[in-house]
């Protein structure tokens, strides 16, 4: 046996011998108490969801604490903690009362999403820190995930702000919450299927953000912008330069000792279209959240439009009542979506199709004041060309029926409803 093959047994047996000392500390060190007050805390720890818990496991970490209050306990500089609105796009400080305001939503993955240009998530998050063998609790940490969303109406880009805050801790008193840390990491997909030609998005040079409790308490927000290139103008040649994109994030939680935070997968998800559709959108480019429902709102009590509120009504509630009548008839728009068609001779044909139903029920009605008024509107694939008869006709005052089609028009514009978008509508009294 020469020199090299000597050392070679001597570092195996080494390491083993290394390996069963280290497994023998580590299982005589485990204690079923929860949480423990022992002197030396268990090497392998993990964060988890407290709601995955057992009261039981709970009992002791119920007295959680602010971060800023733990930290000044344990000698640390009190640092002054930056304004809960930081400087950013939009009108933040609004969006954020109105966000806590929708709490149920707020708080799902999507998050609030107020209009196709504002979007809010506000996620509480309660986690336990314990032993990787689950058998000991080692403190409680507690705080607030916000991600503010910014789309624009005229801009092909998208802003989020995203911040922890509202951190609360509860460790034992051999673990130091100083050590803790929180990390939010964004990124992004492009669905190539549903985009026009050689779709982009450019994401921020910064997507990642992983620091310890001590320095979100003092710096909660940062900001990410995400912008997709264009082209040109390209709508005349029927290139809306439609871009679909998913912008989602993860979070992580840690400490000096801990295995990876399994249940921070995706935990904020935003879908976004960018497009450069031209005049037909309103402002010839710009950016939308998709998951936002668009409700077209009129009322029975508006003078201005009131003949077509109530003939909407009537068709959505009351479809019997409506021409042309048939069993079981039932008419879409609030559970159904409708969708827009922005091709004039589709919406033409629609249009006469309405005009020759009205005749069949009322007769020749020119130079009355009355005009033919048709839901589905013609602008939708849920017109009267259809095929399917679920619509209705009905002859209204002709001022109304016009500012009926200028309230849709302003729908469409405000909210950058393109070809085959969906919207919906609701009857107020």
């Amino acid at each position: 046996m020469n020199i090299r093959t000597s050392l070679v047994r001597l570092a195996r047996v080494t390491a083993a011998t290394a390996a069963l000392t280290l497994l023998t500390v580590a299982t005589s060190t485990a204690t079923p108490a929860a949480p423990i007050t022992n002197d030396r805390a268990p090497e392998g720890t993990v964060f988890v969801d407290a709601s995955s818990l057992p009261a039981g496991e709970l009992r002791g970490l119920d007295q959680p604490i602010p971060y800023a209050q733990y930290a000044r306990s344990h000698g640390l500089k009190s640092v002054s903690r930056q304004a809960s609105a930081d400087p950013a796009p939009g009108d933040q400080q609004d969006l954020r009362q109105q966000c806590a305001n929708h709490a149920a939503q707020a708080k799902t993955t999507t998050g609030w999403l107020k209009s196709r240009f504002e979007s809010c998530q506000k996620r509480p998050f309660d986690l336990v820190l314990r032993d990787i063998r689950g058998t000991t609790s080692l403190g409680r940490l507690k705080f607030d995930q916000w991600v503010i969303g910014f789309a624009y109406d005229g801009s092909r880009r998208v802003d989020y702000v995203a911040s922890i805050e509202n951190i609360w801790v509860q460790p034992i008193p051999t673990e130091d919450a100083t050590k803790w840390r929180v990390g939010q990491h964004f990124h992004h997909s492009v669905n190539a299927s549903n985009s026009d030609a050689d779709p982009q998005v450019t994401a921020p040079q910064t997507v990642s953000r992983d620091e310890l409790l001590g320095v979100w308490d003092t710096k909660p927000h940062w900001s990410l912008t995400y912008v997709s290139p264009d082209k040109g103008s390209l709508f005349s040649q029927g290139n809306q330069q439609r871009v679909f994109s998913t912008a989602a994030m993860d979070l992580s939680a840690g400490s000096p000792n801990s295995a990876p935070f399994t249940e921070g997968s995706n935990v904020f998800n935003s879908s976004v279209r960018y497009d450069y559709a031209g005049p037909v959108a309103g402002k010839h480019k710009g950016t939308v959240f998709t998951k936002a429902r668009v409700e077209l709102v009129m009322s029975q009590k508006d003078p201005a439009v009131n003949e077509s509120a109530t003939h909407i009504y009537d068709a959505l509630n009351r479809p019997e009542r409506t021409f042309p009548s048939w069993p079981g008839k039932s008419v879409p728009g609030v559970k159904e979506p409708l969708r827009r068609v922005v091709d004039p001779k589709k919406i033409d044909e629609n249009r006469q199709k309405s005009i020759q139903e009205c005749k069949k029920v009322w007769g020749e009605y020119s130079g009355s004041g009355l005009e033919c008024d048709e839901y589905p509107f013609a602008s939708t694939k849920e017109g009267s060309t259809k095929g399917d008869n679920r619509f209705s006709v009905r002859l209204i005052d002709g001022p109304d029926n016009r500012k009926g089609g200028e309230r849709l028009n302003e729908i469409y514009t405000l909210n950058r409803i393109l070809d085959g978008d969906p919207f919906y509508v609701k009857i107020t009294n």
